[in-house]
Formats: C-alpha cells, structure tokens, sequence
C-alpha cells in the first residue's frame, strides 16, 4: 500500500511529520479517511479522535481539537490547536 505525508501541525509547532497509510477523522459532514492518491481538498473538522495507520499496519490514536484538514498531491496537513496521543 502507497503511502503520504502527514504533518499535523499546532501552535506550538509540529506536532507529527511521517509517511503514514491512512488517516480517519470526523469532518463536519461526517467521518472521513484519507490515503494516499485521494482528491485535493480542504474541510474542517471537529475535536475528538484522529486514527493514524503508519507503515507497519499499526494503527493510533491522538486526541485533537477542531480544525482544518488540506489533502493535496504532496502532503495532507492538519492544523489544530491541540494534539495529544492516546495512551
């Protein structure tokens, strides 16, 4: 399975930056899932989980507040106020 970049970014600065699988998130439309090759677009989305599959099939969870999520041919980006892994 292909991969993409994902770099989540806060205000304190990045907060992840890695070649990941897949990525899950609520939208403000509803959940959605990101891998690599999707269709450039931008949307917000709301607090609560993010599921990050990396390259080992292994997959977390971070907890984030709400913000915005850009997919373009390069990298996705999410800007958020907030990230935290889920222990």
């Amino acid at each position: 399975m292909k991969t993409f970049e994902l770099v989540v970014s806060t205000p304190n600065g990045n907060a992840y930056d890695d070649k990941v699988l897949e990525i899950s998130v609520r939208g403000v439309e509803g959940s959605l899932a990101v891998r690599a090759g999707h269709i450039p677009f931008i949307t917000s989305v709301c607090a609560g989980e993010i599921r990050i599959t990396n390259p080992e099939a292994d997959d977390f969870i971070a907890i984030i507040s709400d913000g915005i999520l850009t997919v373009t041919a390069e990298k996705t980006t999410l800007l958020v106020g907030e990230f935290e892994l889920k222990q």
